[in-house]
């Protein structure tokens, strides 16, 4: 029999999909994907020549099991110069991608019988690392008339006894949207009050348009960085996502918890991809601004063509690559004898009857919605909206 904590948990809904829409391709089935939120450009050039020496040069031992020196060090500027936090080295681990990171501090602080509170809509891997880690999730519902964003409110409303944290996760996957300074101290002081945790997930902070500022939540104030575990990585911005390289800065506590953690799990991360990200973090960064701009027109276009879609609607977002489009009045029509009930039901008739694979906004909590990633090239986003636009045409 399998445990009761496995038991509690779900494979990744964007896995699941994207993997039936790879089995569909295998069949021949020409299908466009919208559903892994994964960067379609290639690893700059400089980043792979640097593994392969390493390579070549034998890197390709065990390492120090939170990461080898020079990346951290790589890791602690990176902080100093874009985000204004102070780290030294035993306030950093870096681990098997930034999915890694957040489940090494979801067992490094959660307990039994603890609460974490997770606005919705949430990424999908948050509530079940709680529930993996015998602690709670609670929810805190926000709404596209609030940009998706957390009110203070509504956060101190949904604190107990049992509280230990916050899932932070800006800018977001799947809305797209972030927090200004005023909104992060609002929720730093309830934070501070309530001596919670915060886990701030900021592997998206590169990505941002017009003119929108990155702040991280630690460096508000001395306080709140002691309470802040913030987790970054090299997926997204320097595209990445194979390499699994992912870090987080705390205090050196938590830190020294989540390594002795990882020790008995992964070791150290991969030896020679921890050589390439020190020239990833170090090196020219000229490449996330041409990957931005490719994103920004993408977005544009993909929020201006689905707005123009009957029964859709979608407010712009401010970061990562994903629109998160209202479908609320396309639920309850039929596709001959199917009703469309809900926001997995239209997924899995775009999936099938237009060949089109995107996440239903149920698998962020936020039915009525779907998930849409423009990570894909201008050419897939026309002829997807092109077969939505026609497969909506035929409910009735």
């Amino acid at each position: 029999m399998i445990s009761d904590r496995a038991s509690k948990i779900k494979p990744s809904p964007t896995l699941s999909i994207d993997a039936k829409a790879k089995e569909m391709k295998a069949q021949g089935i020409d299908v466009i994907s919208f559903a892994v939120g994964e960067p379609d450009f290639d690893t700059p050039e400089h980043i792979k020549a640097s593994a392969i020496k390493a390579l070549n040069d034998g890197f390709t031992k065990y390492t120090p099991v939170g990461g080898i020196p020079e990346l951290k060090d790589a890791i602690i500027e990176k902080f100093r110069k874009d985000n204004n936090l102070h780290y030294t080295r035993d306030e950093i681990i870096v681990s098997c991608g930034a999915k890694h990171s957040l489940y090494n501090a979801a067992q490094a602080l959660y307990s039994a019988g603890d609460e974490v509170i997770i606005p919705a809509p949430y990424w999908v891997s948050y509530p079940d690392q709680v529930l993996l880690n015998d602690a709670t999730p609670v929810f805190v519902q926000t709404t596209e008339a609030d940009n998706f964003r957390v009110l203070p409110d509504a956060l101190a409303g949904s604190i107990t006894g049992k509280t230990k944290a916050i899932i932070m996760n800006y800018p977001s996957n799947p809305t797209g949207f972030t927090y200004d300074i005023r909104s992060l101290e609002a929720i730093a002081e309830i934070v501070i009050r309530h001596n919670l945790y915060v886990i701030s997930d900021e592997i998206y902070e590169k990505l941002l348009y017009d003119g929108v500022r990155h702040v991280s939540i630690a460096s508000i104030d001395n306080e709140i960085k002691k309470r802040t575990i913030t987790i970054n990585g090299l997926s997204k911005a320097y595209a990445m996502t194979g390499w699994r390289l992912g870090y987080a800065a705390g205090s050196a506590d938590v830190i020294k918890a989540m390594e002795n953690i990882q020790s008995q799990s992964t070791s150290n991360p991969t030896s020679f991809a921890q050589k390439a990200a020190v020239d990833a973090l170090n090196g020219p960064q000229g490449f996330i601004d041409e990957m931005l701009r490719q994103f920004d027109s993408r977005r544009h276009f993909l929020v201006a063509q689905l707005n123009a879609i009957e029964g859709v609607s979608c407010i712009m977002p401010e970061g990562a690559f994903y629109a998160f489009a209202n479908i609320q009045k396309v639920l309850g029509r039929h596709f001959r004898d199917v009703a469309i009930n809900n926001c997995t039901d239209l997924s899995m008739y775009l999936l099938q009857e237009a060949h089109v694979a995107l996440v239903p906004g149920g698998a962020f909590g936020a039915d009525g919605f779907i998930r849409m990633s423009y990570a894909t090239s201008m050419q897939n986003i026309r002829e997807g909206l092109s077969r939505i636009k026609d497969a909506l045409g035929k409910l009735s």
